[in-house]
């Protein structure tokens, strides 16, 4: 059964906030577990999980290169439009993510 494009664009955001908020929190229990303090290792993961959260969302880069070449090569604006929707919906979710965990570790707040 193939999806349509705003199945792909829902997919893509959430994969990509699951990804980014399952992984801080995940990687916070390590963290913790090796001594270090819970809610800054929770937003250090976070920190560098959002690139692979977003290339995990659109499943993975060569597809996207593919996409983005055809469309610039073949003249097909159609699916250059499209990937960069996805990349924008990825995006979206991880930034989502990254909002909460900030929300929730408070590491934003200064002394």
């Amino acid at each position: 059964m193939a999806q349509t494009f705003f199945d792909e664009l829902f997919k893509c955001y959430f994969i990509a906030f699951g990804v980014l908020l399952g992984g801080s929190l995940i990687g916070g229990v390590a963290s913790f577990a090796t001594g270090r303090p819970l809610l800054t290792g929770i937003s250090q993961i976070s920190e560098g999980l959002r690139i692979w959260a977003i290339i995990a969302a659109i499943g993975g880069t060569f597809d996207t290169v593919y996409s983005f070449e055809r469309g610039f090569l073949n003249g097909e604006t159609k699916d250059l439009f499209k990937q960069f929707l996805l990349i924008l919906s990825a995006m979206g979710g991880t930034a989502t993510g990254a909002a909460i965990i900030v929300w929730l570790t408070g590491e934003h707040i200064s002394p």
